[in-house]
């Protein structure tokens, strides 16, 4: 099973133009053609396999149209990649970021490309979906969140570029100020789940590196499906509370017995509906315990990160209704939108520990 699809119409690159910028600026490319794919998944950001003979990498550059102001920003991306390579393994190694938008259209950078699975909506015909593997992959992703947040981001670049004092305030503020840019029309009770959120604010835990966009098919694992070997889409990655991370993660993670709209709110089922994965509770249980951190008020955070999943849904759900992209994976967004707010409303009240 292939990871990458034909390039999809109107998403292209300019050949000619990025050859030769390859070449100008990399000494270890080869001769011969280049070879655009594009991988399938993600709804924001588009990547594309580049390959030249033996050589290859991965390109990421923003969405078509419009980008919001601060929004996309690939410079910061492959600076936060190139900072925290050497620590977590994980970060694939950055070669080159170019802003001259001159050469594709917009900035962009490029990556290692690294191979193993991705895990979605379904397991490769090469690795049997079982019970000990949907439990191993799970205390992976748990563990490898619990080492991300043990990296001491003074010693990163991070450090210029957040902010983490008040990160959560203003994290809940500005998001619902994002949904009221996008906005597209009325989802009832938005209005009680903001100003639950405003009126509720948890006292924040000591910064750290987040990720903040932790789900599982951002990760890589090896073809056993024992080890996590990669994990991408670095570009919402700031230092701040480690239970907003969680918070997101947790609000990714589908369980079987969730609401209809959202185990189907992104497409078929995700796989963490099948036998072996943890629940939500589990991995909160399996967090608190690697990290030593308290997780009480985790169902706050959880619940934001519902918020926050929808207000992301939301700005897609514009860019489609505002006729700034034709994708028909984005044309029912609104009903997602509707459903994650009324989801976010039922965890308010939900303890996970």
């Amino acid at each position: 099973m292939r990871d990458t699809i034909v390039v999809r119409q109107g998403e292209e690159l300019p050949l000619d133009n990025l050859k030769n910028y390859i070449r100008r600026s990399m000494t270890d490319v080869p001769d011969g053609d280049l070879v655009v794919s594009q991988f399938p998944s993600g709804h924001s950001n588009l990547t594309y396999l580049l390959t030249i003979g033996n050589w290859e990498a991965v390109l990421r550059r923003p969405p078509l149209g419009p980008v919001a102001a601060r929004a996309h920003d690939m410079e910061r991306e492959s600076t936060i990649m190139a900072s925290l390579h050497e620590s977590y393994s994980l970060v694939p190694k950055t070669y080159i970021f170019c802003s001259d938008e001159s050469i594709i259209g917009s900035p962009f950078f490029l990556m290692e490309r690294k191979k193993g699975i991705v895990l979605d909506t379904e397991f490769p015909p090469t690795l049997n979906s079982t019970a000990e593997i949907g439990r191993i992959i799970s205390e992976q992703m748990v563990d490898h969140l619990v080492e991300l947040h043990q990296i001491d981001y003074k010693k990163t670049d991070l450090v210029h570029l957040s902010k983490p004092d008040g990160f959560l305030e203003r994290q809940v503020r500005g998001w619902i100020g994002r949904y009221e840019r996008s906005k597209t029309s009325e989802h009832e009770g938005l209005a009680d789940l903001t100003s639950w959120l405003t009126d509720h604010l948890p006292s924040s835990q000591s910064a750290t590196v987040i990720h903040y966009d932790y789900k599982l098919n951002n990760a890589m694992f090896s073809k056993d499906g024992k080890r996590m070997i990669g994990l991408f889409d670095w570009e919402m990655t700031t230092v701040g509370d480690p239970l907003a991370d969680v918070g997101v993660a947790l609000s990714y993670w589908i369980e079987e017995d969730d609401p209809i709209e959202l185990v189907r709110g992104f497409g078929k089922p995700p796989v963490t509906v099948l036998p072996g994965f943890y629940t939500r509770r589990d991995w909160a249980e399996r967090y608190a315990r690697k990290s030593g951190r308290d997780v009480s008020d985790l169902h706050y955070y959880v619940t934001f990160g519902y918020f926050k999943l929808a207000v992301i849904a939301q700005q897609i759900y514009y860019r489609f209704y505002k006729g700034q992209t034709t994708d028909p994976r984005f044309s029912q967004l609104d009903q997602t939108v509707a459903a994650l707010i009324k989801h976010g409303r039922q965890t308010a009240t939900t303890k996970l520990s």
